[in-house]
């Protein structure tokens, strides 16, 4: 039974996304904002939105575990099994926006967070995500947005996205529907997951890096897969980035305000691959302003290992 609302839980997180940012970028486009600014906002917060209502549900319920789990493990997700089935469907161009830009300021936010959550390292005192720290990155996602809010602002080449046009009432109907329905799949989600956890024994911060990390990591790898078999090699790349930094940021940056996190020391590896996968994901990025079909094979064969490492330190 558990598993079955897990179930109904992403599918209500999925369409929920699916049909916020479908009614909201309509609505967004009658009072004539731009396609970029639609793509770079509401359709990022769409597809991010699943992370961060599990992680608020999640931190209101004090599940320490499946709030860091899920935004680590949704990451590492995003980072080596979605973008490496994109570049495996076809080979991803990399603008030297996104190489100069974009990466280093992902992998400066998530070094700042790996900081933040070993307090162990640093003073000996408790692993925690305080509101503190949480403050410090709602300011970095604040700077964030507005370099984008910039960049949209001195893009000067034509966006050829396309939003579809809906009467109004519609579009404000989806957008609410696909709200509540992302806040009834969040709560499904943490219910279910934290009771199979108990039921098996497992850690919180087990199940959100892989059940729940992956299921609310969908959107993001039905929108970069569809992007890349399209060709649409900007949003592929840019989905993941925009979530990624969305992750970090805004939803261990409100989950952390709401209750300061508690981090395990076992969690250390998990930053320190997130880190590798992202500092590496960038040097690939550099040495051919690509990512080939081989390379992200490689990728997700990765994420496949790292998954049989936390089965092993499981049962070790």
């Amino acid at each position: 039974m558990n598993i079955l609302i897990l179930i109904l839980g992403f599918l209500l997180l999925i369409k929920g996304a699916d049909f916020f940012v479908d009614g909201s970028s309509s609505i967004a486009k009658k009072f004539k904002i731009p396609p970029m600014v639609i793509g770079l906002t509401l359709v990022a917060f769409g597809t991010s939105a699943p992370e961060l209502a599990v992680s608020i549900d999640a931190a209101l319920a004090l599940s320490n575990g499946l709030v860091f789990g899920n935004v680590i493990g949704s990451n590492i997700a995003n980072t080596l099994l979605i973008l490496g089935l994109s570049a495996a469907i076809t080979p991803i161009s990399i603008s030297k926006k996104t190489i100069f830009k974009e990466m280093p300021f992902l992998i400066v936010s998530t070094i700042a967070m790996a900081v933040m959550a070993m307090d162990k390292l640093i003073d000996n005192s408790r692993n925690l995500l305080s509101r503190v720290d949480g403050m410090i990155l709602l300011l970095l996602f604040v700077i964030y947005f507005f370099s984008m809010i910039e960049m949209i602002v001195n893009n000067k080449e034509k966006d050829s996205e396309e939003v579809e046009s809906m009467p109004l009432l519609k579009s404000s109907v989806l957008t609410v529907f696909g709200l509540i329905a992302i806040v009834m799949g969040a709560d499904l989600t943490v219910t279910s997951a934290v009771s199979i956890a108990a039921l098996f024994g497992l850690s919180e911060t087990l199940i959100g890096l892989t059940v729940v990390a992956v299921g609310t990591s969908l959107p993001e790898l039905i929108t970069s897969v569809v992007a890349a078999k399209k060709g649409e090699n900007d949003i592929a790349i840019g989905n993941i980035i925009g979530s990624n930094v969305f992750n970090i940021l805004l939803v261990l940056g409100v989950s952390a305000s709401i209750n300061p996190i508690i981090i395990s020391s076992r969690n250390y590896i998990d930053l320190v691959i997130l880190i590798i996968a992202t500092v590496t994901t960038m040097l690939i990025m550099f040495t051919g302003s690509k990512i080939s079909k081989w390379e992200g094979k490689l990728m997700y064969l990765a994420y496949f290992g790292y998954i049989a490492y936390l089965v092993l330190r499981t049962v070790g």
